[in-house]
């Protein structure tokens, strides 16, 4: 069991930057793929990013360039520097766990079905 904790979003103007954190109970923590996604309202999840437990990096053409996902591993914790902010960035921020040891191909990561995981969301806004 993985019980996942974001924390960081708030508001920003266009153009600023966020660093947003999930922060994960259990032991097995470097075994797992973390993946955010975003969600607006009415809107079905979208992939953002993705960290997987072998290191490999993944971000939708959106995000690419302007975001940067990380771990530490000793902090049980997955952090997504985000720079260069719009608007249509804002949304609610969710971070998701999928493993241990699963497969992180990009073509399974991007999915929010392929997650067992996930934490409660947290909101960024950006104004312009």
């Amino acid at each position: 069991q993985v019980q996942l904790v974001e924390s960081g979003g708030g508001l920003v103007q266009a153009g600023g930057s966020l660093r947003l954190s999930c922060t994960a109970s259990g032991r097995t923590f470097s075994s797992y793929t973390i993946g955010w996604f975003r969600q607006a309202p009415g809107k079905e999840l979208e992939f953002v990013a993705a960290i997987s437990w072998i290191g490999s990096i993944y971000y939708a053409d959106s995000v690419k360039g302007r975001f940067t996902i990380s771990r530490d591993n000793a902090k049980n914790t997955v952090y997504v520097q985000m720079n260069s902010l719009k608007p249509e960035d804002a949304d609610v921020y969710y971070c998701a766990a999928r493993g241990p040891h699963s497969g992180a191909y990009y073509s399974i990561v991007r999915y929010s079905s392929e997650y067992n995981y996930w934490g409660q969301g947290t909101q960024v806004t950006v104004s312009s």
